[in-house]
Formats: structure tokens, sequence, C-alpha cells
């Protein structure tokens, strides 16, 4: 009789960005660790929570350095590889960097995953990388008890390019890069309740390289870019109007949304990490609609629907940029020429206190 397939995601207590430390509990643990050499040439460190490190070594070039690393959020396992180098790559996008090569974090259990799976894995993260156009040149193997998968990414970008998470001004437009929903459908794929089709749905967003990130970055009147994922939409732009001391309004009607997502929280579905998100920081997020537009046609949304939305982990989620209102056209433009079909406009910020208003 032949052996039963491993199922990956039934090796991991979390899957994808969902493994990430709740925030509130990252900042308990960070506020004991003492403040590290800050040399000047460290433009982007640990003090507004970007998405990566950025050295200056030149007045034209600056060193742009990240890692991610997570569990299995599917079961395939090329398909796992080529999410958590997708995943790892674009917080150098995010930063308006150009990747220049990386290495593999690879923790897995070899005494029950078969050696032919643990290198498809690492297949998918190279496939990825050739996408990228950047090579694997080295990493790191540990035998772990379950399986893990990154890479630590390094890119380049000019520092009168550099885009921080905390450059957002009074008057800019919120664009959303990615559909919401990842972490919905990852908590029904682990139950076998995943509708026909959506997991390709899936894969195809966790697989699309945040390649507008350099080209944004010219933009003068983009002002702010980050990545979605762990901490959820809300986490992030939360990060957002904390660094750029502003608060934002977001409309729920236009967030884009992956096909059945909405119909699978109503059904029960979300993962533990979205509730640990509301807990870190829902004090913050104020949601105001209970009669939620959408493009089908007004419907009456619970308040957990929309919350667990704003709160659900993006595995390898998309950029969110805050640019001029002038600058929108030609935001919208680019993404939309690099195959992000459901881009889209969902709020503004504006003075007043750091938060999310959500309407």
């Amino acid at each position: 009789m032949a052996e039963d397939k491993v199922r990956l995601t039934q090796l991991s207590h979390g899957g994808g960005c969902g493994c990430k430390i709740a925030p509130a509990v990252l900042q308990k643990i960070l506020a004991g660790v003492p403040s590290s050499i800050v040399p000047p040439q460290l433009l982007v460190g640990t003090e507004t929570c970007d998405d990566a490190a950025v050295y200056q070594i030149n007045p034209q070039q600056a060193i742009v350095a990240t890692t991610d690393f997570f569990m299995p959020i599917v079961d395939d396992p090329y398909d796992f590889g080529r999410i958590a180098a997708t995943n790892a790559i674009s917080d150098v996008y995010a930063m308006g960097g150009t990747p220049l090569f990386a290495l593999a974090i690879v923790g897995m259990p070899v005494n029950t995953l078969p050696l032919e799976t643990i290198g498809q894995i690492l297949q998918g993260g190279e496939a990825v990388c050739r996408d990228a156009c950047i090579p694997i040149a080295g990493g790191h193997t540990i035998d772990s008890v379950e399986p893990i998968y990154g890479l630590v990414a390094i890119g380049i970008v000019n520092p009168a390019h550099l885009k921080r998470n905390s450059g957002a001004r009074p008057g800019d437009k919120l664009i959303l890069g990615k559909p919401l929903g990842v972490g919905v459908y990852s908590a029904a794929l682990k139950k076998d309740q995943l509708p026909a089709g959506a997991y390709d749905a899936m894969v195809a967003t966790t697989t699309q390289l945040n390649t507008p990130g350099p080209m944004l970055a010219c933009l003068d009147g983009v002002h702010a870019v980050t990545d979605v994922t762990g901490f959820g939409l809300a986490g992030h732009l939360l990060e957002v109007c904390q660094g750029s001391g502003l608060r934002a309004t977001v409309r729920y009607a236009d967030l884009p949304v992956l096909p059945h997502a909405r119909e699978l929280i109503e059904a029960g579905f979300q993962t533990g990490a979205s509730a640990r998100n509301w807990t870190s920081y829902g004090d913050r997020v104020a949601i105001n609609a209970t009669t939620i537009e959408t493009k089908a046609g007004p419907r009456v949304g619970p308040e957990n629907t929309a919350k667990t939305l704003l709160t659900d982990p993006q595995t390898s989620g998309g950029l969110l940029v805050a640019c001029a209102p002038d600058t929108v056209t030609e935001v919208l433009s680019l993404f939309l020429q690099q195959g992000f079909s459901h881009v889209s406009v969902i709020g503004e910020v504006a003075e007043g206190e750091p938060g999310i208003d959500v309407v």
C-alpha cells in the first residue's frame, strides 16, 4: 500500500505571514532589548517598523536588506517555495529597491518530509528568484520540527528614490495593489473547505512579484509605500499613520477582496492571527460601516466581516501606496501595466490622531 502523502499545512501550527508574532506582543519583547548602534549611513532601521533596513554606501546607492520566512500556507511544496520567496523579495520592492540576490533560509523536519518534497520547496523559491532576475547565492539549513522556508533578500536603491512607510502627507490618497483575503483562504484550505478555483486565485496573488515598487519610487507624488503582510491591512496602515502622524479613512466598499472571501468569513473561517491582530491594535480602528455597498449592490455585513478583512494576515500581500491626488492616475496605470488588475483607491489620509476610520 502506498504511503499517504504528507500535508505540509498539517505539520505547522501556523501558516504564511499568519505566523508573525502579534504586534502588541512583539512590542513587549523589543521593549527589553537595548538599542543598537545607529550610524548615520543607516537610512532606515527599526524606528518606524519599515519593511527593510537601508544602508547608504555612496551618494547614489544604498543597500536594502530584509529577511522573511514562515511555515507552509499551502500543501503543494513547489507553491509553498514560490509564495515564501515572493513574500521575502516584496520588502525590497516596497522600499523602492531593485533586488540583487538572495540567501535561502531552510528549516525542515528531514525525518518526516521526503527529501524530494524538500527539494520541490527549494525549486519553487529558485523559480521566483529567476523571475525576479536574481540568484540564490547561498543560505543556511537546519533540521527543525516544522517546515520553514524563506529568504534573505538584498537589493539596491538610489537614496533619492527611497520610499519609507512614514512619508505620507495630509490629503494623500491610499492605493492597494492586491486583493485581501489570503488568510481567510488559508484557513478554509486547512479544513478542505476552499471553493473550486479559489486555490488557483490564492496562488496567483501570492506569487505575483510587487514589481511596480521601483517605478513608483521614481514618482515625486508617491510619498510612502509599504507592503501588506501578517499584521493585515489595518496593522500596516497604522504603521503608516503612526510614522507619518496622520489619520486614515478607509472606504470599506472600495477594498479589493478575493472572490468568496466574505462568504468564507461569514461561514466562520478566519486565522488565529486575525484575532491577535485586532487585540493588538483594534482600539485604534473605528469601524463605522454597518451597511456595506459592494460592486454587486448593497449588503448588510456584520462588523465581524469587516474586522476580519482588515486584520486578515496577507501572505505576500500587495503594496500600499500613499500618493498625491494628482499622481493617482499614474500610479494606477503603473500597477495595471504590471498586471495588477485588482489595484484600487481605498481611502486617504489627513491630519488627526494616528488611527483608522472605516466608513
